[in-house]
């Protein structure tokens, strides 16, 4: 688990996040947690893309059995369930506030976005949105910050210290050596090709915006449901 600043990413890290998404990844300043293998499970993405579009989600889902889990669990409405406890609970109410306040602060330390300014992600700070998101801020940030999170791992059947991680062909020149990635720009195309070539299938998620996002941010995601 890693919050900013991140160590060195490297080009097995962005070919393998691109196999796991089935395209190549954006604008990655960092690998926030891991497999107990070493292959990333959340990356974290710049909060303005290369393109400009403003991109909220700071930490994002990326491992296909983690994603696939959080779906399933997602699927039995439990969403439903952590409302009720929200909307009951005042200690929760406050600790999954400062889970909001840590999720921007640690966003804001790569960059400001004033059409992101205050929207963090999952439906934080009132509401339950996204499990995904949610679950990225916790392996990312590590137990005790995003409660909501927090409780989502440990009803999903997904562990990250138990490998369930797809071999993927990254190439023969693959390197373990550290990319020099600026904090806003992503990785060369040509890195990214050959894993988004040969991914394997992806598993869908939701989005993870904020219910007050603006439309811009929301269309930013584009089909990069719950994933980065």
């Amino acid at each position: 688990m890693s919050t900013p600043p991140f160590g060195p990413v490297s080009t097995r890290d962005i070919r393998t996040v691109s196999a796991q998404l089935g395209r190549p990844a954006r604008d990655v300043v960092g690998i926030a947690a891991r497999c107990i293998c070493g292959a990333p499970t959340v990356v974290s993405t710049a909060p303005r893309l290369k393109d400009g579009t403003p991109f909220p989600t700071f930490y994002y889902l990326t491992h296909p059995a983690a994603t696939a889990a959080i779906s399933a669990l997602e699927a039995t409405q439990v969403m439903n369930e952590y409302n009720e406890q929200l909307a009951g609970d005042d200690d929760l109410q406050q600790r999954y506030r400062a889970a909001h306040e840590a999720y921007l602060a640690d966003r804001e330390s790569i960059g400001a976005v004033d059409e992101i300014h205050g929207i963090s992600a999952g439906g934080m700070p009132v509401r339950v949105k996204c499990l995904h998101a949610l679950a990225g801020h916790s392996l990312a940030a590590g137990a005790g910050v995003n409660p909501i999170g927090d409780l989502a791992l440990e009803r999903s059947t997904w562990s990250p210290d138990v490998c369930q991680c797809d071999v993927y062909d990254l190439g023969d020149d693959v390197s373990d050596e550290p990319l020099d990635l600026p904090a806003s720009a992503s990785a060369p195309t040509s890195v990214t090709a050959r894993a988004s070539a040969s991914a394997a299938a992806t598993t869908s998620a939701t989005p993870a915006t904020s219910a007050s996002a603006p439309a811009a941010v929301t269309a930013a995601l584009g089909d990069s449901t719950g994933r980065e």
